[in-house]
């Protein structure tokens, strides 16, 4: 498992919830079906917003459906299609391989109209899915589905794979053919001849500096014994096959 808070753009994870009692509230449309949510409350003393304790979660028919409703992670049991307003059902997250795209921290929480006010924000997709299939430039910056570990939501994370987990967004490398590359994370290198990327870093790796800062002699062999089996183009191949998705750009 992985703590909450230990995340990185790049990783990919199995995300699951447990499912809990509920009840329907409104009656189920084609896109969404709307739940008493069992874990937030609502925060009364907030003066510009109010929640009703009420969740929309986006139904799956299968077919063409859009971003949003494809990116849903909740599921009830039974399934949408089986239900109306007043039944009572179960929600939750069946165990479901995402990758991360953005991780955001709010010190002070962000202002919720529930509780308890999130401190951390990380957006991910599902497996299948990537930047490219969301055509909006709204999803450029990191779009998909919004998770906020620590506010209340029983979500569990087991980390899969972290490509080049031993370095650092800032991270200053040389490779074993002499070219010098700046690590913005793992699908984000940055070569200071000028020259394009091509097929990526030719491992192993030297560590230079660390986020611009002399690295220690532990980092450094950190980084040589990580790289010194596979290449580049393992590590990519690697993720695809995890994510079934694109790199993110």
């Amino acid at each position: 498992m992985i703590d909450e808070g230990d995340f990185r753009v790049g990783d990919v994870l199995s995300v699951a919830c447990a499912f809990t009692v509920t009840r329907v509230e409104r009656g189920v449309t084609w896109d969404h079906v709307s739940v008493r949510w069992p874990w937030w409350e609502i925060d009364n003393a907030n003066e510009f917003a109010h929640w009703n304790g009420i969740v929309a979660l986006g139904v799956h028919h299968g077919g063409s459906v859009s971003p949003e409703v494809e990116a849903e992670l909740f599921r009830t049991d039974p399934p949408p299609e089986q239900l109306k307003a007043g039944d009572m059902c179960r929600v939750g997250v069946p165990p479901t391989i995402v990758h991360v795209t953005a991780v955001d921290y709010h010190d002070p929480p962000l202002e919720t109209a529930w509780l308890p006010h999130p401190t951390q924000t990380l957006t991910v997709l599902r497996r299948g899915l990537s930047y490219r299939e969301f055509p909006d430039e709204s999803h450029l910056d990191g779009s998909g589905y919004t998770i906020h570990p620590g506010d209340g939501i029983p979500f569990t994370f087991a980390l899969l794979m972290r490509p080049y987990a031993s370095l650092q967004v800032g991270d200053e490398v040389a490779d074993a053919v002499g070219r010098a590359w700046r690590f913005g994370g793992p699908w984000d290198w940055t070569a200071f001849d000028g020259q394009p990327a091509g097929a990526g870093p030719a491992w192993p790796l030297i560590l230079l500096t660390r986020v611009g800062t002399p690295c220690s002699v532990e980092d450094a062999e950190a980084v040589a014994a990580s790289t010194a089996k596979g290449s580049h183009l393992e590590t990519v191949q690697e993720w695809m096959s995890l994510t079934d998705a694109s790199p993110t750009p």
